[in-house]
């Protein structure tokens, strides 16, 4: 087969979503004089080995299938993103893109020989079953995946829309494995969503990296904007938790939202096309309101470039716990019209020059893997000093002050109002729309905190 001068790559950051990129064989291959001669002696054991299939094994098996076998097997043992794409596993990779899909909605990779969960989408099937990050499946149906190839997992897992799936999963802290019955659909993933908390700040959630997702998260802050009467927030948390990746593109244009200069992202590798740069252009769109990014152990890939990004440029706050540490580029390289192998080409780094791969992005301020639990408040009024009898009254300077017998109508007034409307005032609403959330409540609380701060600070 002769091939083309000029290829359309795809670059993969996650475990379904794309983008391309132009890529020239003949650079690939430049350095091909200085490669090590073909070892002839693996070569005559791998002929041997396909004669012997052909003549020995117990059924006949047609050489088309012995080849493709040795192709995955060539990329299953680089590491778990290589890998080889049938007509199938290709068409659902660049599905990924359109952020719609049919399937579970579940984001997976390879642990032990077991399909670990990376993270859940959120508003899936296995969102809504409550399938969480770390979750290791370790039946599909009745299938056991030991030592199944990803995307043989994958397609066992994708189906006909209505179809039901039963997966059984080893969880932490559990002692007997659960099992879980999900109903397939199909995925619509809507990878922002956004809402104005109390006191001008704004919460931004972004699920995954698509094509279009910088977009939509403008649109956001717009919306945010016209909420807030146009005035500008005193901060935003941008939520990347359980975030999986996707388009390399993309979470370079949103760290770019938020940053005015600098170095966002680079990668490197053996050959000179893997080798990439991506810098941020002038303009801030919140002009310097502090950011507190939230992130945990599903956040991956490019989440882990916006938080590094915005980390080493200290323009944001990450809390939470260590991330996933996916610090590897895969590129796309179709082989025909219908199949492809998708390699691991580069590593990225953080504009500091940190490589996360294996290690992640250690959050600024760490939080504990727990929720809060709302408490109805006592009707009962705590006694304050304005309560006692006799107690002397407030007075300015240079003014005489009196003993006052009884509390003051206002202060009776003020104690009457604070028990009627205790715990029902909007912004205790607003505060409470995420009860047992306690990292956004961590979040909240700092964003205010800073505030009290910049605006004592501007003072004086």
């Amino acid at each position: 087969m002769i091939k083309p001068p000029y290829l359309a790559v795809l670059f993969y950051l996650s475990f379904g979503l794309v983008f391309t990129l132009p890529f020239s064989t003949v650079n690939a291959q430049s350095d091909k004089s200085k490669a090590e001669p073909l070892p002839l002696e693996i070569l005559k054991e791998f002929t041997d080995a396909f004669a012997s299939i052909k003549t020995d094994y117990v059924e006949e098996v047609d050489d088309k299938t012995i080849l493709k076998n040795a192709i995955k097997g060539m990329l299953s043992g680089l590491d778990p993103h290589s890998s080889y794409l049938d007509e199938k596993s290709f068409k659902h990779l660049k599905e990924g893109t359109t952020g719609e899909f049919g399937g579970l909605g579940i984001e997976v990779g390879m642990e032990d020989g077991l399909i670990k969960v990376i993270s859940p989408i959120d508003d899936t099937p296995a969102q809504r079953a409550g399938i969480q990050p770390g979750d290791l499946i370790f039946r599909i149906d009745d299938k056991p995946v030991k030592d199944l190839e990803l995307d043989e997992a994958v397609k066992l897992m994708r189906g006909k829309p209505g179809t039901e799936i039963k997966l059984s999963i080893i969880r932490e802290g559990t002692d007997k494995p659960l099992t879980f019955t999900l109903k397939r659909a199909v995925i619509k993933v809507k990878s922002v969503k956004f809402r104005l908390l109390e006191e001008d700040f704004g919460y931004l959630r972004i699920s995954s990296f698509q094509s279009r997702t910088a977009e939509q998260l403008k649109k956001a802050l717009k919306t945010l904007l016209k909420d807030n009467k146009k005035q500008a927030l005193k901060g935003l948390i941008l939520d990347l938790r359980n975030n999986p990746g996707g388009v390399l593109n993309s979470s370079v244009d949103v760290s770019d939202v938020f940053l005015d200069k600098g170095l966002i992202v680079y990668t490197q590798g053996r050959i000179k096309d893997s080798e990439l740069r991506f810098s941020a252009s002038r303009g801030d769109a919140l002009k310097g309101a502090p950011i507190v990014v939230l992130v945990n152990g599903g956040s991956a890939s490019a989440s882990e470039i916006v938080a590094g990004a915005l980390q080493d440029h200290r323009r944001a706050i990450i809390m939470g716990s260590d991330t996933f540490g996916k610090g590897s580029v895969q590129t796309i390289k179709p082989l025909t019209r219908k199949t492809a192998i998708k390699l691991t080409t580069a590593r990225y780094y953080t504009p500091s020059g940190r490589s996360i791969q294996a290690e992640g992005i250690v959050p600024d301020i760490r939080l504990a893997n727990v929720s809060l639990a709302t408490k109805e408040i006592s009707s009962f009024s705590q006694v304050k000093e304005s309560d006692l009898k006799g107690h002397l009254g407030h007075t300015k300077n240079n003014e005489s002050s009196t003993r006052s017998k009884e509390p003051s109508s206002k202060n009776k007034e003020s104690s009457k109002k604070g028990k009627k409307t205790s715990g029902t005032n909007s912004s205790d609403e607003k505060n409470n729309s995420e009860p047992t959330d306690y990292a956004l409540h961590e979040a909240l609380n700092l964003l205010k905190g800073l505030n009290i701060l910049g605006a004592k600070k501007t003072a004086e």
